[in-house]
C-alpha cells in the first residue's frame, strides 16, 4: 500500500475494487487510523460496485506527521475563539479537506463520492464547501456542524477519548484502546470482546502517535460553526447518525441535515459512535443507494 503526495503532504492510502468503478473516498475521524473503516464495510461497498479508497489523515497512522508543531491548549483556544481572537493552530480542518481533494487529484480522479465519519464528516463537509467540483455526493456519518450550543458529548466518552496514554507498553495501549471503544460504542450492538481486542491490537501494532490528536482537535475547534457555510452546499447529501451516540450527539446529525439544502437524514436506534458489524450492510446499502441516486441526478443535470 503506497504513499502519495497530496496537497503537499505525504498520505498513506489504500484502494480496492475495480478501477473502472465510481470511486468512494472514506475519511476517518479524530486520531483514528484508516483501518477503523472495517474491512467488511469496504467489501460491502465494493459489492455494490464501487472502487473504495481509504487513507490516513495527516498526523495519524502511516501518513506524514507534523513533528514539533504545537497545538494551543483546548481551554485557551476555546476562550480565544469565543472572544474573537482565534489561537494559531498548526493546520486547519480546511487544510485536511484539501488533503482529501489533493488525494483525488493525485490519483487522477475527477470526482468521487465522499464519505466521512466524525471529524472525517467535518472534513467531508468542507470538501463539499471548498471543493464541490470534486464530489459526486457527500455522506456525513456521526458528525456535526460545529455549533457550540448543540448538546455536548457525554463526559465518560469525551474523557476516554482525550485521556493521556498510561504508557507506551503494548499491553497498556491495548487496554486503553479497549476502554475508548467501550466508552463510545453502540449500546444496542455490544461488541464481541475478542473481536474488539483483536481490532485494537491491530491498530496499536500498526501505529501509535498520540501527538497528532491534540493538533487535529485544535483544527476542529478552530473551524468552529459551519452552519452558514453548509447552506451553500449543492452536493447531494446523506446524513447518517446513531440515536445512541455518546460522543457526537444525535442533535449534531440533525443540525447537519437541517443546514444542507435537500439533505436526507437517516438515524438508527442503538447505534453509538462506531461501525458495528450488525450495521455494516445497512450503512453500505444507504450509502450506495445515495451515491447511485446522486450519479443519476448529475447525469440528468448534465
Amino acid at each position: 500500500m503506497p504513499t502519495i503526495t497530496a496537497n503537499g503532504v505525504e498520505l498513506f492510502y489504500e484502494e480496492q475494487g475495480n478501477a473502472n468503478d465510481e470511486p468512494i473516498l472514506l475519511v476517518m475521524g479524530l486520531g483514528a487510523q484508516m483501518i477503523l473503516w472495517p474491512d467488511e464495510f469496504v467489501e460491502a461497498l465494493k459489492g455494490h460496485g464501487y472502487r473504495v479508497i481509504r487513507y490516513d489523515n495527516r498526523d495519524i497512522g502511516l501518513s506524514q506527521k507534523f513533528e514539533g508543531a504545537k497545538a494551543p491548549g483546548i481551554k485557551t483556544q476555546i476562550l480565544r475563539k469565543l472572544i474573537g481572537f482565534p489561537a494559531k493552530v498548526p493546520y486547519t480542518l480546511a487544510d485536511m479537506a484539501g488533503d482529501g481533494a489533493g488525494l483525488l487529484d493525485a490519483l487522477r480522479i475527477e470526482r468521487a463520492h465522499v464519505v466521512g465519519a466524525s471529524m472525517g464528516g467535518m472534513i467531508a463537509q468542507l470538501m463539499a464547501i471548498n471543493h464541490a467540483d470534486k464530489l459526486h455526493s457527500l455522506t456525513s456519518i456521526m458528525s456535526t456542524t460545529g455549533h457550540r450550543k448543540l448538546p455536548q458529548a457525554d463526559k465518560p466518552a469525551m474523557d476516554a477519548l482525550v485521556a493521556p496514554l498510561p504508557s507506551m507498553k503494548e499491553g497498556d495501549l491495548i487496554a486503553h484502546g479497549i476502554k475508548v471503544q467501550q466508552a463510545i460504542g453502540s449500546p444496542g450492538f455490544p461488541a464481541d470482546p475478542e473481536r474488539r481486542r483483536q481490532r485494537v491490537s491491530t491498530l496499536v501494532r500498526r501505529s501509535v502517535y498520540p501527538a497528532g490528536l491534540p493538533r487535529q482537535l485544535a483544527a476542529i475547534i478552530d473551524d468552529g460553526d459551519r452552519r452558514e457555510r453548509l447552506k451553500s452546499v449543492t452536493t447531494p447529501t446523506l446524513v447518517l447518525h446513531g440515536e445512541a451516540d455518546p460522543l457526537v450527539k444525535l442533535e449534531g446529525g440533525k443540525d447537519t441535515a437541517a443546514h444542507i439544502p435537500g439533505a436526507k437524514l437517516v438515524t438508527l436506534p442503538g447505534w453509538g459512535h462506531d461501525l458495528p458489524p450488525e450495521l455494516i450492510d445497512r450503512l453500505a446499502q444507504e450509502i450506495a443507494a445515495h451515491a447511485k441516486g446522486a450519479t443519476q441526478d448529475n447525469s440528468v443535470a448534465a
